[in-house]
């Protein structure tokens, strides 16, 4: 079941006016700060899975298909060499053989159109290589007076190969703290991610919603936990750590496991910190017309930091610009709701690898993620207290518009079963994001409750 809402993006001294009946769902309202808009989408690991096996199916189909048409073509020419019945029966020879060919040229036309309309139906569109490179990549910036590097339709998927570690790749094992607090401070204003960008999605207009799925993604093996220096300000303790830290961490990938010490070892989840489109104008201040930091997030999502965002998810991001422009950056292999101390564990890609299909005039005002096992409603302000009840607010929002409960009742779900996490806290505007269960609701309510 869809839901399109005319969304306003809120300002921060004057609210927009509430002028449609959403139950001021997802930032519309009149709350300062930032509102939060989501949808809910499909299953992303069942609908990969039956994507998948649909083209697979396609694929197996097509070469049994040429297979049983070259076998029958041979076993009716050996039948015609070989049969004196056929033999005798050589003045209409050409006659029926010219038969035989027309119903082979139309069961294969038939077979063939099915075939194209089952394809066309799953078609997952082409596959780009988005190599990081001096063309590619820029240092802490959504840069949108860029030439895109890349323009693709809807439905196409890119793979990002090799992606660079923070400061343009200079973050490598053995490096020291120092030295990255140095290249921070030398470009002021600047993020420390390799941002790849931007991509231009073809048709892609303000007002809609591109949606991003997470179909690959595999860490090099080592990462990086750092906190800079504390005179830099940097990180939810800088007062406190003065001396600064950084940590090489390596990574076991069939394991899955990072080595903190000899005693410790975390389990990796891999996800990318930072994925986005050109951000509305005015949003965060440019530090040169349509230049903005990469590091705070925002409606055009950016740095969440959403460690949910695992291979199988998907996030729903609003369009403000032609084209879209899609930046991303900041791979990890792990990071702790709140990341406190600045980092995650920061670290490159062999390969990120997402599907972008773009969703018509959907008008939503913030991004919106879902995974296999949750639908998630985010909330961003830099007061933390204003980003938990714009959190709050939102979730209440969605439950009371989407899954057939008052609002009242939907506040009380909250409250018993709805998980609110400080996403984090360490780039200017923090994050807060709700946890609403899928297994809260009945198969028949679950499937109603989409995003698009």
């Amino acid at each position: 079941m869809s839901h399109d809402f005319d969304h306003q993006l809120e300002q921060p001294t004057q609210p927009q006016p509430h002028r449609h009946a959403c139950g001021n769902l997802f930032g519309c309202g009149e709350e300062k700060g930032t509102g939060v808009l989501r949808e809910d989408i499909k299953d992303a690991a069942l609908t990969t899975r039956v994507a998948d096996r649909l083209l697979h199916m396609d694929a197996v189909n097509q070469e049994q298909l040429d297979g049983f048409l070259s076998a029958r073509g041979r076993s009716r020419r050996r039948l015609l060499r070989a049969s004196s019945f056929m033999g005798a029966l050589a003045g209409i020879g050409p006659w029926f053989s010219k038969l035989a060919h027309a119903a082979d040229a139309l069961d294969g036309d038939i077979l063939a159109g099915s075939a194209a309309a089952q394809k066309k139906k799953d078609e997952p569109g082409r596959v780009h290589v988005v190599e990081s490179n001096d063309k590619t990549v820029r240092l802490g910036v959504y840069d949108t007076t860029l030439d895109p590097i890349l323009k693709i339709d809807s439905g196409d998927t890119i793979s990002y190969p090799n992606t660079w570690s923070h400061f343009l790749n200079q973050m490598q094992p053995g490096v020291p703290v120092e030295t990255l607090a140095k290249l921070r401070v030398s470009n002021p204003g600047h993020g420390p991610h390799s941002i790849i960008g931007p991509v231009y999605v073809n048709g892609a207009e303000p007002g809609d919603v591109l949606e991003v799925r997470y179909k690959h993604i595999r860490p090099f093996d080592w990462g990086a936990v750092f906190n800079n220096p504390g005179q830099l300000g940097t990180g939810l303790l800088a007062q406190d750590f003065p001396e600064g830290q950084v940590k090489y961490l390596k990574l076991d990938l069939p394991n899955m496991t990072a080595e903190f010490n000899p005693n410790i070892h975390v389990p990796l989840k891999p996800f990318q910190g930072t994925l986005g489109v050109a951000p509305p104008d005015g949003y965060y201040p440019a530090l040169t017309p349509g230049v903005t930091s990469s590091v705070p997030p925002g409606p055009h999502g950016g740095n969440t930091d959403l460690s949910e965002m695992v291979e199988g998810s998907t996030m729903f991001i609003p369009v403000w610009k032609p084209g879209a422009l899609i930046f991303t950056g900041d791979s990890h292999a792990l990071q702790g709701d709140g990341e406190i101390n600045l980092s995650a564990l920061e670290t490159r890609m062999q390969e990120l690898r997402i599907q972008v299909v773009l969703h018509k005039q959907k008008n939503f005002a913030w991004p919106v993620a879902e995974t296999a096992t949750h639908w998630i409603t985010l909330g961003l302000d830099k007061d933390l207290n204003v980003a938990m009840t714009l959190a709050a607010r939102n979730a209440i929002n969605f439950l009371s518009t989407r899954a057939d409960l008052t609002k009242l009742d939907a506040y009380a779900l909250c409250s018993i079963a709805v998980s609110f996490r400080v996403t984090q806290v360490v780039d200017i505007v923090r994050g807060v994001h709700a946890m609403i269960p899928k297994n809260l609701f009945a198969a028949d309510l679950r499937r109603q409750i989409a995003v698009v």
